[in-house]
């Protein structure tokens, strides 16, 4: 809730999908607070976006990581040179295991998920050919105000990391 919360301060028309595949759009963080998707994912697949971020949690990453329609969605999104983003288990569980994210990237810091990861590094936030990814939790400021630093530019991000009290 954090990333939307400070991507909207940048402007930005945040849309919250649903990947469950009933249709749900009420879904279960990883701490069991619930939050209403603003679409189903085959709806957002209709659309074009200029960034797909993930977040982290578990079981929400294998949830991620096995719909077909999000995978798809996402390799699109890569071959067409735009933003992706994760963080947390997400670059480990969903991008890696489809060979969406290179070497240099960071995820949520246990043997588990940095194994599956390319020469992973300790990074709060890494922003690397188009991928961005972040550490957990403790870093979710961070890395919002880089997702909307490489939408909006770093003057709009310094802006708004200041008006959160954000050192960066």
């Amino acid at each position: 809730t954090s990333i939307t919360d400070v991507l909207s301060r940048f402007g930005a028309d945040v849309v919250i999908a649903s990947v469950k595949s009933d249709g749900e759009l009420v879904c279960k963080m990883s701490r069991g607070i619930k939050f209403m998707a603003d679409v189903t994912i085959d709806e957002a697949a209709k659309e074009e976006w200029d960034l797909i971020a993930l977040p982290g949690g578990v079981p929400g990453a294998n949830h991620l990581r096995d719909c077909p329609t999000l995978i798809e969605m996402l390799t699109k999104q890569k071959e067409q040179k735009k933003l992706l983003a994760a963080m947390c288990a997400a670059p480990a569980v969903v991008l890696a295991s489809h060979n969406l994210v290179g070497k240099g990237h960071t995820c949520y810091p246990v043997a588990a998920f940095r194994s599956v990861l390319e020469d992973p590094v300790d990074d709060a936030v890494v922003v690397k050919d188009g991928v961005i990814t972040s550490q957990g939790p403790g870093t979710s400021l961070l890395f919002a105000l880089s997702l909307g630093e490489q939408l909006y530019g770093k003057e709009a991000a310094d802006r708004i990391a200041k008006e959160l009290l954000v050192d960066r």
